[in-house]
């Protein structure tokens, strides 16, 4: 899972050349923008056929915290 979502972030936020790791933060490291992550989020929930609630946003700052919480909505690898 953690290839596809890296995958995913890449394109989504045009970061072809930059390390992504479980411990990198869209905000700190990435530089991503509120915008930026909801049109993230909205490919993830096309991808994986989830609904990630606004109200959620907040706990989804890190690559891995993003990968957690699909496994928590029952998203298999």
């Amino acid at each position: 899972m953690f290839e596809k979502v890296v995958e995913i972030i890449r394109e989504q936020l045009n970061m072809q050349d930059v390390d992504i790791r479980m411990e990198t933060s869209f905000e700190k490291d990435l530089e991503v923008d509120s915008l930026d992550l909801f049109e993230l989020v909205m490919a993830l929930e096309e991808e994986y056929d989830v609904e990630i609630p606004s109200e959620d946003l907040e706990k989804l700052t890190t690559v891995g915290a993003v990968i957690d919480y699909l496994k928590e909505k029952g998203v298999e690898e």
